[in-house]
Parts: C-alpha cells; structure tokens; sequence
C-alpha cells in the first residue's frame, strides 16, 4: 500500500461504532448506517458523498442507478466491487438527499479517517466536490480540480465528477461528464497498475538481494 504501516486500526470496531453512532442529526431520519461497499482492503478507494434513498434501505454504498453506473465503469478496466472501497464522506442519507452540511461531515470524518489509514490505498478516486474537498482539504470545486491529480498520505488522488452527474447529463470542457468519468477511471486504474508493477519489482530486487547476503 502507498503508506508505511503504522498503529494498526481496528476497522471492524470502528464499523461496530459507526452502526450505532449518533454523532449528528442524520442518525434521526436514516434507515441504517451505511459503512462501505466493495472491498476495504484494495490498494484502491471510490469515496462518494453520502448515502441515497437505495444505500440507505439496503445498507452498502453506491446500490441505486449512481452505483450501477459506477460498476458499468468499473467493468470497462476490468474491475469490480471485489476489486476496490467504496465509501461516502457520510455514512448517513441526508434527508431528501440533500448536500451534507459542514457538521454533519466533521462528526462522521473518523470514520472515513479510518477506513483511510486501515486501506491506505495507492489511489484515491473522488466522486463530487465533497469527497474532492475532504481529501484536498480545501473547498476546490469538481470542475476545476478534475483532469489534475493530488498527493494524499502517500496516495494519489484522481477527482472526478460524481455518477449521479452523469446521469443527469451535460458536459464539461465539450466532453461529457460520462465520458469524462470514464476517463478518469481509466486514468485510476493506469496509476495503481504502476504502483504494482513498482511493488513487485521492488520486492523481486530484495528477493535476488537477499541470495548473497
């Protein structure tokens, strides 16, 4: 992974925590809390904004039309939910899936802090301005910050804009906002695919070292 291994965390406390907070408001109209989806120990990790009216019933990040866009995409550079994290920057459906406001995101930030430092993924890929300006940790809007990359704990981070965007359509720069995140997925799976090509050989290099000390 891109960081050097630290304290351990317990992720599966901190997910027993999270089931059960009642750190903000959201906790009083949600269903459930929705922890991840996909796999959490990937080098890789999708972070969205919160919970719609589909996660919020079943309980697993990105189910409804957004998430089935999102494993379509995923599918196109041969990956899957087995294969990456999936997250929000909330764990509760703000009601009537409006935006997160700014106390709501600081009281559920452990959790996503968590998740970071248990998967310390090689990259990062933010779905949203939310996600884009909790990573960044300055208030960039998607537009702008989409087509760069960023460094974070030794990830890179690729901000793209998020599914339900494209399915609302329009475009950005004369490209579509799918094609856009078709790109920028592309462009996450070239990036980790580099980083373990870089882990392998290292490894290889300490192996055939180690034949002659």
């Amino acid at each position: 992974m891109a960081q050097s291994p630290g304290p351990p965390v317990d992720i599966d406390l901190i997910r027993t925590q999270a089931l059960s907070c009642t750190r903000c408001r959201l906790s009083e109209s949600r269903t459930q809390v929705v922890w991840a989806g996909g796999n959490l120990d990937s080098d890789v990790l999708f972070i969205g904004e919160g919970p719609g009216f589909h996660e919020d019933r079943l309980g697993e990040a990105f189910v409804g039309a957004s998430g089935q866009l999102l494993d379509r995409l995923l599918a196109e550079v041969e990956l899957d939910r087995s294969s990456v994290g999936i997250v929000n920057v909330v764990k509760c459906r703000p009601p009537g899936n409006r935006n997160p406001l700014p106390d709501e995101i600081e009281a559920c930030r452990p959790y996503l802090e968590a998740q970071l430092d248990h998967m310390r993924p090689d990259v990062i890929v933010t779905l949203g301005n939310f996600a884009t300006q909790f990573v960044i940790g300055r208030p960039i809007g998607i537009t702008k910050a989409r087509g760069a990359t960023f460094g974070f704990r030794g990830a890179t981070v690729v901000p793209t804009f998020h599914p339900a965007a494209a399915l609302r359509g329009g475009s950005d720069g004369g490209v579509s906002r799918l094609d856009a995140i078709r790109h920028d997925i592309g462009r996450a799976r070239a990036i980790v695919d580099e980083a373990r090509r870089s882990r392998s050989a290292s490894s290889t290099e300490a192996e055939q070292l180690g034949l002659f000390s």
